[in-house]
C-alpha cells in the first residue's frame, strides 16, 4: 500500500520520458519526475520516496523530505494567505493548506505557528491544522514515569511551557524549572516527571531523582577537565551561572558536586570546584 504523507520504500518498475513510475506489492504504482531520480537508479532498484499530492491533485513520489510528515506536528512558516486558507512552507515544492476552518486563530504571512499535519479522507489531500489540541490523545496510555520522551514546545502557559510529547500527548514543563528560553517549536528531549490521576503529564529535561547524579557528574568532571580543572561555580552560585557553564539546573550540580565531593574526586571551596 502506497501511503500519502509518509515515506514509502518502492520498486522501480519502468522509466519513461516523464520519470520513474515506482510500485509496491500490491500492484499500486506512482510517479517519481526526473529531477528527482538519482543517476544510479534502474529498473527493480528500490528507493525511499516521500509520497504527497502535487498541484493538480494528483499523487506523487519525491525524494525530498518535508518538514512534517502525517501524523506530526512542526513549527512552520506561513508564506501566503489566500481565500481558502494560510499556505506553509513545509519544504516541498507545492505549499501546505491550512484552511480556514483548521486555524485557531487567523494566520499571517511570515509569522510560524505549530500545526498538525493529516489526511482528510474525504478529498485524500494532506492538510495542516493548528487546532492542536483536537490531535493530542486524552490519555497517557503507554507511558511511564522516567521514560525519555521527545519534546516540541507548543505555548507558553501560566505554569510554564505546554508541550507535545513524541507527537500525540499534550504535556508541562514548569517555569521554576526551565533553566534556559524555550520558544514554540523547539524540539527537545525530556523526561516523563509526573502522570496525574486525570491524565495530565508533567515533563522535565532532566531526569528526575539520584540516576540524574551519575551522568551530570560526569559532565562535571568532564568540564573541569577541559577548564584546567577548575570551575568558579559552587554552592552559592547563580542558577543561570551554573546552567550556563554546565546546562544543568543548580539541584543537579548540587546533587552531582556532593557525589564527587564523596568520592573525592573534586574540592569545593568559596572560589569553585577543583580536581583533586
Amino acid at each position: 500500500m502506497i501511503e500519502i504523507g509518509k515515506n514509502n520504500t518502492l520498486t522501480v518498475l519502468r522509466m519513461t520520458s516523464v520519470g520513474a513510475f515506482l510500485g509496491d506489492d500490491e500492484g499500486n504504482d506512482v510517479l517519481l519526475p526526473n529531477k528527482y531520480i538519482p543517476d544510479s537508479l534502474d529498473i527493480d532498484d528500490t528507493i525511499d520516496v516521500f509520497i504527497y499530492t502535487d498541484s493538480e491533485d494528483r499523487i506523487i513520489a519525491t525524494t525530498l523530505q518535508p518538514k512534517i510528515k502525517r501524523n506530526e506536528f512542526a513549527y512552520l512558516q506561513v508564506v501566503a494567505v489566500t481565500k481558502v486558507g494560510a499556505f506553509l512552507d513545509w519544504g516541498l515544492e507545492k505549499d501546505l493548506l491550512v484552511p480556514y476552518k483548521e486555524q485557531s486563530k487567523r494566520m499571517e504571512v511570515g509569522r510560524r505557528y505549530v500545526v498538525f499535519l493529516y489526511l482528510d479522507h474525504e478529498t485524500d489531500r494532506l492538510v495542516a491544522s493548528s487546532k492542536v489540541n483536537r490531535f493530542l490523545e486524552a490519555d497517557a496510555f503507554g507511558l511511564e514515569e522516567g521514560q525519555k520522551v521527545d519534546l516540541i514546545a507548543h505555548e507558553p502557559s501560566d505554569l510554564g511551557v505546554n508541550v507535545i510529547i513524541n507527537h500525540r500527548y499534550r504535556g508541562l514543563l514548569y517555569a521554576n524549572e526551565l533553566f534556559r528560553r524555550v520558544y514554540p517549536g523547539d524540539h527537545m528531549i525530556g523526561y516523563i516527571k509526573r502522570i496525574r490521576e486525570d491524565n495530565r503529564i508533567d515533563v522535565s529535561l532532566q531526569k528526575q531523582g539520584y540516576p540524574n547524579v551519575e551522568p551530570n557528574a560526569q559532565r562535571i568532571l568532564e568540564v573541569l577537565n577541559e577548564n584546567n580543572g577548575f570551575l568558579p561555580l559552587n554552592d552559592d552560585s547563580a542558577p543561570d551561572e551554573i546552567y550556563r557553564l554546565l546546562e544543568m539546573s543548580k539541584k543537579t550540580f548540587k546533587k552531582a558536586i556532593g557525589a564527587l565531593y564523596r568520592d573525592r574526586r573534586i574540592k569545593i571551596d568559596p572560589s569553585g570546584i577543583s580536581l583533586v
